[in-house]
C-alpha cells in the first residue's frame, strides 16, 4: 500500500522508489544503516558482526550476526532486490552452518568486529549486559536459529515456503524495506510482513502446541519400538511366527498365516492388546463376506482349538473382516509388567495360528 503526506486539504500519495534507482547498495548502504541501528528489524535484536565467515572450506559471509534476549543466534540476510531471490535457501544453509555456536564464540565474533584494545572484554560486557546476565556460567546459546529475511520486496514462491517452514518449526520473520521519497528526501518503510506482527503469538501458541504435540507421538512411538522389540526376542523360543519381522514404531504387527489375503496381528492400544486374523481376499467386500461366512460356520471347531470364545466381526462399513480376540492391557501398561503382557499376546497369537491356519488353507475361494 502507498504512503501519503497531509497536504492542506488532502492525503497525497508519496512516491515509491527503489534501492537501484537511488543507488543504494546492499551492504555498503543497507546493511551498513541496519548495522548501526538494527530496530527496524526488531526491538530485541543486537548485532554481533556482518559479513561473518568463521568455518571451514567455505568463503560464504553471513550479512549480519544478531543475538536476541532469548539467547539464541539470528541470522540477517539482506537483498536490495524486489523479489527476494533465493535468499530463504541461502539464510537455511547459514543458520545450520552457526546453530552449534557456543557464547564463547559469539563474543570472540563481536570482539573481532568491534577491534581494538581491551575487545574481548568489550565484547564480554555489551553482550552480558544485553542478554542481562552476570556472568558466561549463567548461560548458553540455545540450538535454535532464528532468520529474518530482509528485502524490498518479496516473492509469493518466497512467501509461500516461508510460511510452509514456519509451520515445520523454523522461524522466519519477512522484513520489508520499501523505499519513498519526498522531493529529495528518502524515506525507509519498514514492515514485517512474515508472521504478520498482530498474529504472531498466536503462531508461536500454535507452534508450540504441534511441538508438544510431537513429543507424545515420539514418547508413544519409542514405546511401540521398545515394546515389540521385546516381544519379538522372547517368541523366538516359542514360535517363528514373528522371527523375522523386524520392531516397528506402529501400534501394530503383523505375520503371516500361510495364504494370501489372510494375516495375523498384534495391536496395542492405551487399555488393551488384541491378536487378530485378517480376512480380505478379495477387493470384492461380498466375496470377503462369504469368505467369512465360510470359516464362521466351523467357529465351534475353531473355538475349541482355540480354547475360548472369539469375536467374530464382520466389520460391515469395512471391504474385509476378523477374527479376534482381545485382552484388558495395552501400552499404558508399566515397563516392568511387560514381559507378562508380551507372553500373553504371544500365547494368543500362537493359539489363534493354530486354530485357524488348517480351516484358512482349505477354503475353495
Amino acid at each position: 500500500m502507498p504512503l501519503y503526506h497531509v497536504a492542506k486539504d488532502k492525503l497525497e500519495p508519496v512516491s515509491g522508489t527503489s534501492f537501484a534507482e537511488e543507488k543504494m547498495l546492499e551492504r555498503k548502504d543497507i546493511q551498513r544503516l541496519l548495522r548501526t541501528d538494527i530496530s527496524p528489524l526488531g526491538d530485541d535484536l543486537m548485532v554481533i558482526c556482518e559479513e561473518f565467515c568463521n568455518w571451514e572450506d567455505s568463503n560464504r559471509r553471513i550479512d549480519l550476526l544478531c543475538l536476541d534476549k532469548q539467547a539464541r543466534i539470528t541470522v540477517v540476510e539482506i537483498k536490495r532486490t524486489e523479489d527476494g531471490g533465493h535468499m530463504e535457501l541461502q539464510a537455511i544453509r547459514y543458520a545450520a552452518m552457526v546453530s552449534s555456536m557456543t557464547l564463547e564464540q559469539a563474543i570472540a565474533a563481536h570482539a573481532k568486529s568491534l577491534g581494538g584494545d581491551g575487545a574481548d572484554e568489550h565484547a564480554k560486557k555489551e553482550i552480558l549486559e544485553f542478554l542481562e546476565l552476570d556472568s558466561t556460567e549463567d548461560a548458553e546459546l540455545t540450538d535454535e536459529v532464528r532468520i529474518i529475511l530482509v528485502s524490498s520486496n518479496f516473492s509469493s514462491e518466497l512467501t509461500t515456503s516461508v510460511l510452509w517452514l514456519n509451520k515445520r518449526d523454523l522461524d522466519i520473520t519477512c522484513v520489508r524495506l520499501k523505499p519513498y521519497k519526498i522531493g529529495e528526501q528518502l524515506l525507509i518503510d519498514a514492515t514485517q510482513i512474515i508472521p504478520l506482527p498482530e498474529a504472531s503469538d498466536y503462531e508461536v501458541k500454535v507452534r508450540e502446541q504441534a511441538r508438544e504435540g510431537k513429543k507424545v507421538r515420539t514418547a508413544r512411538q519409542e514405546i511401540f519400538r521398545r515394546f515389540w522389540a521385546q516381544l519379538i526376542e522372547r517368541s523366538k523360543p516359542i514360535t517363528p511366527l514373528f522371527a523375522n519381522r523386524s520392531t516397528t514404531t506402529d501400534h501394530w504387527l503383523s505375520a503371516g498365516i500361510g495364504r494370501a489375503g489372510f494375516w495375523l496381528s498384534l495391536s496395542l492400544t492405551k487399555d488393551s492388546a488384541m491378536a487378530e486374523c485378517g480376512i480380505r481376499p478379495s477387493k470384492d467386500s461380498d466375496k470377503c463376506k462369504a469368505v467369512f461366512g465360510a470359516l464362521r460356520s466351523q467357529q465351534k471347531q475353531i473355538e475349541a482349538a482355540f480354547g475360548g470364545p472369539l469375536d467374530w466381526e464382520d466389520l460391515p462399513e469395512r471391504i474385509g473382516c476378523r477374527i479376534s480376540k482381545e485382552i484388558d492391557k495395552g501400552w499404558l501398561t508399566p515397563e516392568a509388567e511387560w514381559p507378562a503382557l508380551q507372553d500373553q499376546i504371544i500365547d494368543l497369537a500362537v493359539r489363534l495360528d493354530k486354530a485357524l491356519k488348517g480351516p484358512i488353507q482349505s477354503l475353495k475361494l
